[in-house]
């Protein structure tokens, strides 16, 4: 067999059977090799930023790396973006890169760069293969990294002579390395620190999962301390009959308010807290000047063990979580705002829906009246670049065909991946996406004023405007295969949801704000 059979067969013995892929000429054999090896899904994306983000979504719902296809530096490029998010949520992923055959490369072709170079900052582990007979191996080998702690970018650089050439082997990952083991002198730490209204256990990644919040919920009850979950969180299990726990805000001002009141934190899967920008005489650091911040555990470690340790070493394994309760929502009438285009999800979200959240100003608002809304899973955008609810949703419904999935998005941030649309409709995915439609970057006329600008001028609120010319979203949903409605006031965006619910395949609404 050639190289590109050997990778593909060895990605699937490794269990790798999904690939969102934008792939070019040095990817061809890579592409015919899909037809002779049986279990392989390759789903197309019509712009590399959708792959990736795609991969992302897709890990974070099966918990099992999908892998890009992408066509050189310059496809690895239009990548990054949402490698970054990915990165930074600790997802698993493994790309696969072509690259120029090894005589070609001497040449310095037109489309010759520096993979590596590229690839270095979004990787946890880079490797080019240079022989037919180590793509296999080179292969299962990045299965093996992706599948490190929490979750790992691997990138694999493969030349298409080594492709082409035959010479492949099968070989198959190893089990997954064992977790970072929590470390007994920073338990006692935490007993200690835990204990009244002014101690905090701030939680992130995996300790976010409903039986883990159910744990510190316990400790909450016997402790005193009160939760939270960092801002973006890789995925979130909410709704009724699990535990709410509110995020440290995003605003800066409203973020130093809400943590000011604690004198000791406990991290668990999660980062101390900082500010996502620097603002001038502002700090970075949210948490209050003299705060004790015990480091639990990072979120490569064993958070499934550190939060039952943690529950017996402060005697609460007896005690019963706090849970949310179920609660009917009218449909709300008026005009779409923040708050009745919350009560309008808080109407609507089905059991065990995916909400994959980038509405940014917008959805500052959601969580609250959500709080109590059936069983549902929700998804933030950890990294911060922004483009990337449209794709995660796709990798989410990819990995979960029989879970609805609800992309919440603003109309700048969409517009960074509406290539997405083709994609869901050409695989008939379940999204029902909707459009935040302010005509302007609404969350940079916000930061305008918190880094020192006041009254900016006609030219600076121009450059955060999306209304010249006005986008129009429902004909561009129409013009790849997506059907779609405009909405302006409440109700009629309850009863848009209700229908995008019950479509079968996607369905978009612009949400007129």
């Amino acid at each position: 067999m050639n190289g590109a059979e050997s990778l593909v067969r060895s990605l699937v013995d490794s269990g790798v059977d999904t690939c969102f892929t934008n792939p070019g000429t040095s990817e061809m054999h890579f592409v015919a090799a899909l037809d002779h090896v049986a279990g392989m899904r390759s789903v197309l994306a019509l712009f590399e930023g959708v792959a990736t983000g795609a991969a992302d979504g897709y890990y974070r719902m099966a918990r099992k790396p999908a892998c890009t296809l992408l066509h050189l530096g310059p496809g690895l490029a239009n990548g990054i973006a949402n490698l970054h998010n990915t990165k930074k949520a600790n997802s698993s992923v493994v790309n696969i890169v072509g690259e120029h055959a090894e005589t070609h490369r001497k040449l310095d072709a037109p489309l010759m760069s520096d993979i590596q170079g590229l690839a270095r900052p979004v990787s946890h582990w880079v490797h080019t293969s240079e022989r037919a007979e180590d793509v296999g191996k080179a292969g299962a080998d990045a299965v093996q990294a992706a599948r490190t702690g929490a979750g790992q970018i691997a990138t694999l650089i493969l030349p298409s002579d080594t492709a082409w050439n035959d010479g492949g082997e099968v070989h198959v990952a190893g089990e997954p390395p064992a977790r970072d083991p929590m470390d007994p002198a920073m338990l006692e730490k935490a007993v200690e620190a835990l204990g009244g209204e002014d101690t905090l256990l701030l939680l992130g990644g995996e300790a976010l999962s409903a039986e883990n919040l159910e744990l510190a919920s316990k400790i909450s009850v016997k402790t005193g301390c009160k939760l939270l979950s960092e801002w973006s969180n890789q995925r979130l299990e909410r709704g009724a009959g699990r535990v709410v726990i509110n995020r440290v805000p995003y605003p800066i001002d409203i973020a130093l308010k809400a943590l000011e009141p604690f004198k000791k934190v406990v991290l668990v899967g999660a980062r101390a807290p900082i500010g996502f920008f620097a603002y001038p005489g502002k700090p970075a650091v949210l948490t209050r000047e003299g705060c004790e911040i015990v480091e639990l555990a990072g979120a490569s470690g064993d958070l499934d063990a550190v939060l039952d340790a943690l529950v017996i070493a402060t005697g609460a394994d007896s005690c019963e979580p706090v849970l949310a309760e179920r609660k009917e929502v009218d449909v709300p009438t008026g005009k779409n705002d923040p708050v009745t285009i919350a009560q309008a999800l808080a109407a609507t979200i089905p059991q065990d829906a995916i909400i994959v959240d980038e509405s940014l100003t917008t959805g500052r608002a959601f969580f609250p009246d959500t709080a109590g809304t059936p069983p549902h899973t929700w998804i933030n955008n950890c990294g911060g670049s922004i483009g990337y609810s449209l794709p995660v949703s796709i990798g989410c419904a990819v990995a979960c065909p029989d879970r609805k999935v609800m992309a919440l998005v603003g109309d700048g941030s969409a517009m960074y991946t509406v290539q997405s649309l083709w994609t869901m409709a050409r695989e008939e995915l379940d999204i029902t996406v909707l459009i935040m439609s302010n005509g302007s970057y609404q969350i940079l006329r916000g930061e305008l004023t918190n880094v020192g600008v006041q009254n900016p001028g006609p030219r600076a609120v121009d450059m955060l405007s999306l209304d010249r010319p006005a986008l129009d979203w429902v004909s561009m949903a129409k013009g790849m295969g997506v059907d779609g409605v405009r909405v302006e006031q409440a109700d009629d965006l309850t009863r848009a949801i209700e229908h995008g619910l019950e479509t079968k395949g996607p369905y978009l609404i612009e949400v007129v704000i």
